[in-house]
């Protein structure tokens, strides 16, 4: 009869914790040193050393050397190190449990601290050091020649935030990407498996293909897009997620407009993994390294200046007049000092670039006070999740260690849905936020709307103007401040700093001198590439640009040859007009692409590349199908209606109609010349020429 196995003490595991930071803090001691460093003897750390190798939590190798006291090195595995963090958590949720004790033994009462489940509120204080995944210096080093024998995983610029948020504990108290049974609980009621409050799913999405490579158990190396390793995982997960109910639970609708929910559907992996995570080290930013911080070195800079209340202010788009007095009204009414901590890893599409954000902060930051202020970056890829992103705003600022947290009017919102509806209620995340405030442990101030007020020439919040009747209200909408800036239009003093109008009119010249993209799309034979040609000699003829025709049977030849015409090479195909269109954009340039493009997702994602850079007007050619037959010069119809040429646009496989181009044609009965002729005029109405 086997023997029962025997659930470990908790002095095996405190001193199997101690010797795992032991050995995490000098890898090089001789056993000696350590058995004196842990407190315990020779022969018991030899059998705990056993022990550990045998459990794969570390790695024995012999030594070389004179002294045989020093045969073998032991070096962590990222098994080990995860270990030690589990052993870490339950060792201080025993003396949290003594300490809770030994209080009502003394007072009758417990001590009200919260219990150690709901870690986001066990912190001393808002100043002390917080948990990180990252190994030490050391360990790192023999991680990285261990981890080039592991399968890797390239991340994707927003697994390369979450990662980098996780292993510096800025998503504490996460230890890795969600388990399946954290991502249920986060998914239905915003709640890991053990109760801890946390709104949002940090997963690892991968390929399928990829996935079914990996055993669970197996440990996997976490790389940047460069190859350059930053932490491994160990998968304990793996899991299809129903990707329709996480849009509904999270996002609030299984929307397309929504771009999170777009993300999840045509960009995200189809299989995703969880496990703890090991930080080796965290990625390398070479722009403004200066302004970006740690959570423990906020927390270290506050203390150093003796800072104990700090409000911060998110925000994703250049600071104004209005929002510099909203941030002193912030700190006068929190009696803080102010953080402006603005994003800076992925934000809404569409969005002012950071480059030109954080030199728009720069140039107004001595308008503040610098005894008072301090302005950090933060790397985070947003969702626009609206009410469960403030909430999860807060968690991450109180991580840094804020006090205090502004939210505001549609905290992150997204802007419309499919129905030209809002998606989230105006004041539905303060709403939320205020439900969790306590359990968060920061709190809310409220965002009020400024105005400015024209007889006493201050900004003033909008439902506080008693006498709004006798005087004048001014403001400027974002629509309206873009539309200035496009028509190159004065900007009032009133409204923005001079300082940040200049940098925003470096980046964004005048429509008329900014590049774009004109994306024809439409059935083989409707038209597209003589229209496209027509166009190009009409705007070379005006001239002040360079124009450069992307036709789809010249980048087949010239960018895509490799490639069939199978849905996913149709959608490479595309992505590559999309990303050299967007980089001719970008330069102030004009691109025109003619390509047939079938699916509506692959346009959406090309829309967004380009919108990075400047304007991007779609073209629906809107020639039926029976008109291209009747047109076929090449004899292409015929031979898909014989099923001699497979997945055929409009005869074998399918033609997303554009529900809301910028401009459709009709080319029956329409000359080439009047088709050119309406795109420049929808191209002048646009502004993006001059009349």
């Amino acid at each position: 009869m086997p023997a029962t196995p025997t659930t470990p003490s908790h002095e095996d595991e405190d001193l199997l914790f101690r010797i795992l930071s032991q050995l995490d803090k000098a890898p090089d001691a001789s056993q000696r040193a350590t058995a004196a460093a842990v407190g315990t003897s020779l022969g018991r750390l030899n059998a705990q050393l056993r022990a550990a190798a045998e459990a794969g939590l570390v790695k024995v190798s012999e030594r070389a050397g004179p002294d045989k006291r020093q045969r073998f090195a032991y070096a962590l595995t990222t098994r080990g190190a995860a270990e030690k963090v589990r052993l870490t958590d339950q060792f201080l949720a025993r003396k949290f449990a003594e300490y809770d004790a030994l209080h009502a033994e003394l007072t009758g009462t417990t001590s009200g601290l919260v219990p150690f489940k709901y870690r986001t509120k066990l912190m001393q204080n808002n100043l002390a050091p917080i948990p990180e995944l990252y190994v030490s210096y050391d360990s790192a080093q023999k991680l990285k020649v261990e981890a080039a024998e592991l399968k890797s995983h390239d991340l994707s610029p927003r697994q390369i935030c979450d990662l980098e948020l996780l292993m510096n504990g800025g998503f504490n108290p996460l230890k890795g990407f969600l388990n399946e049974a954290d991502y249920n609980g986060v998914v239905e009621n915003m709640r890991l498996a053990d109760g801890t409050l946390w709104p949002m799913p940090i997963t690892l999405d991968v390929s399928e293909d990829f996935a079914a490579s990996l055993e669970i158990g197996e440990d996997i190396a976490l790389r940047d897009q460069e190859g350059v390793i930053l932490g491994t995982m160990t998968v304990t997960d793996r899991w299809e997620p129903n990707k329709s109910h996480e849009a509904k639970k999270v996002f609030g609708a299984d929307d397309d407009a929504h771009p999170a929910v777009n993300y999840l559907h045509n960009t995200a992996g189809k299989i995703y993994l969880g496990g703890p995570v090991t930080g080796i080290q965290q990625p390398v930013h070479y722009d403004f390294r200066g302004r970006r911080d740690t959570p423990n070195e906020l927390r270290a800079y506050f203390r150093k200046l003796g800072w104990r209340r700090i409000v911060a202010f998110q925000t994703r788009n250049p600071l104004h007049r209005a929002h510099q007095e909203l941030t002193f009204r912030a700190a006068r009414e929190a009696q803080a000092n102010l953080l402006i901590h603005p994003v800076v890893g992925m934000t809404k599409p569409g969005d002012v670039d950071h480059f030109t954000r954080v030199r728009c902060y720069e140039a107004v930051l001595d308008k503040y006070p610098a005894a008072t202020t301090s302005m950090s970056l933060l790397n985070l890829a947003m969702r626009m999740a609206g009410p469960r992103e403030a909430v999860w705003h807060g968690l991450i600022r109180k991580n840094h260690g804020c006090t205090h947290f502004i939210v505001g009017r549609d905290h992150a919102g997204p802007g419309k849905n499919s129905a030209g509806e809002d998606f989230y209620g105006a004041y539905d995340a303060q709403d939320l936020f205020r439900e969790h405030q306590e359990e968060i442990g920061i709190e809310m101030v409220d965002f009020k709307h400024m105005v400015y007020v024209q007889e006493r020439a201050q900004y003033e919040p909008n439902d506080e103007i008693e006498d709004r009747d006798n005087v004048t209200i001014l403001n400027i909408s974002g629509t309206e401040l873009r539309r200035r800036l496009a028509e190159g239009l004065e900007i009032p003093e009133w409204f923005s700093f001079p300082e940040v109008v200049n940098e925003l009119r470096k980046t964004k010249p005048p429509r008329s001198k900014q590049g774009f993209t004109v994306f024809f799309t439409g059935f083989s034979g409707s038209g597209k590439s003589t229209i496209a040609n027509a166009l190009m000699v009409k705007l070379m003829e005006m001239g002040g640009r360079p124009v450069t025709l992307l036709d789809g049977d010249i980048v087949r030849k010239n960018l895509s040859s490799e490639l069939g015409f199978s849905k996913e090479h149709r959608d490479l195909n595309i992505r590559r007009i999309g990303y050299v269109a967007s980089e001719i954009t970008k330069n102030g340039g004009i691109a025109i692409c003619a390509p047939i493009a079938p699916y509506a997702t692959t346009r959406r994602a090309v829309r967004e590349d380009v919108e990075q850079f400047g304007a991007f007007l779609e073209v629906h050619v809107a020639t039926s199908i029976e008109e291209c037959e009747r047109r076929d010069r090449k004899g292409l119809y015929k031979l898909a209606r014989e099923g001699k040429i497979k997945e055929f646009t409009g005869i074998s496989d399918p033609y997303d109609v554009p529900t809301d181009p910028e401009l459709r044609v009709e080319t029956e009965n329409v000359d080439v010349d009047n088709c050119a002729h309406q795109v420049l005029l929808k191209l002048e109405n646009m502004g993006l020429i001059a009349g």
